[in-house]
């Protein structure tokens, strides 16, 4: 059996009115309550689906957007596009996410992949995007909003947490403690955030006078395994830190379950302060200090500076929003005898 779906000619008979009143309802344009209740009925009466790739031919407009990030794995990310998914959709669009596996030739066949789907805007967590194509979206009118991290050459909206601040405070706290000998597991130095919180690092130090050890400056990836390797290799060093920086959550997941293989006592044999989430800190024993970044706030300017932008207000572009992080004391510090 071959099943024929209804057409708008099918809705505007069924519910006698013209084509441009059925047209005008269903790409949000006003109509009479009256008119509204009739359309509402045929629509549901005949099962009409609206084709939206026909629709977006026409109008230029698919009511979707494009969130493309590096990791779905990422519990930081997921729970941001999460929030963002949530207000987008109050609002009447539709997602795509998409993950580009922080491999630099996906990330850009799915920039691609986005525009030829004729999204309305695209949510992008940068790594190694070519940056044209961010300026030709733009020139087309597809707003794109940065998330996390920002890229210098380009003007662009860029939602980000103050990276350079929240290391500053966390190996601060540790100063005021006591501790000197300060590690600090860092990420990919190609990565806005990982440069930024290094940054925050550095200049505690130089503020407080107190002499950098290259050894104690690690590079991970920001996934576990390299969190793992390189506590561990902290640990095997003659001269080991009493406290420990991890600047992101797999690689503090990853740290914690080094410390746990080696029977290391936090924190009286090493203080430790990670990154991220909360449910790590309340799940480990003693209680993780952690920086917490506001997730939620994050998804939501990130999804009502988009919706400004899709609705054509382009005041105060390119807008640049910076959020506090703050830092959330456990048990996982422990106070030396120096004296500041």
């Amino acid at each position: 059996m071959i099943i024929i779906a209804a057409t708008i000619k099918d809705v505007a008979k069924y519910a006698g009115l013209s084509i441009a009143t059925i047209s005008k309802y269903i790409n949000g344009g006003n109509v009479r309550e009256e008119n509204k209740k009739r359309i509402e009925e045929a629509i549901k009466a005949l099962d009409f689906r609206v084709n939206e790739i026909a629709r977006g031919l026409k109008t230029n407009k698919t009511a979707t957007v494009g969130v493309l990030i590096p990791s779905l794995e990422n519990i930081f990310l997921t729970s941001i596009v999460s929030r963002i998914e949530s207000i987008l959709l109050e609002y009447g669009y539709s997602t795509i996410i998409c993950d580009y596996r922080q491999d630099r030739e996906l990330e850009n066949l799915k920039f691609d992949f986005l525009m030829n789907k004729l999204v309305d805007g695209i949510i992008l967590v940068p790594q190694n995007i070519d940056e044209d194509k961010i300026r030709k979206a733009l020139e087309k009118d597809v707003p794109v909003i940065l998330l996390d991290r920002s890229l210098k050459d380009i003007d662009c909206d860029a939602v980000l947490v103050d990276n350079l601040n929240a290391a500053y405070d966390a190996v601060e706290l540790l100063f005021t403690k006591g501790h000197r000998r300060i590690g600090i597991i860092s990420g990919p130095q190609d990565i806005y955030t990982a440069r930024e919180r290094l940054k925050g690092y550095l200049r505690i130090h130089n503020d407080y006078e107190i002499e950098i050890d290259d050894d104690l400056i690690k590079y991970g990836d920001y996934e576990i395994q390299s969190g793992m390797e390189l506590m561990n290799s902290f640990l095997d060093m003659e001269n080991p830190p009493t406290a420990v920086f991890v600047t992101n959550y797999e690689m503090t997941l990853g740290a914690v379950m080094a410390l746990n293989s080696r029977n290391i006592s936090v924190p009286d044999e090493l203080s430790l302060i990670g990154f991220d989430n909360m449910q790590l800190a309340n799940v480990v024993k003693p209680k993780l200090c952690i920086v917490v970044q506001p997730m939620q706030q994050i998804g939501e300017y990130s999804a009502h500076l988009l919706l400004k932008r899709m609705r054509g207000d382009k005041s105060g572009f390119p807008a640049m929003v910076r959020l506090k992080t703050e830092i959330v004391e456990g048990e996982s510090i422990k106070a030396l005898n120096v004296i500041i």
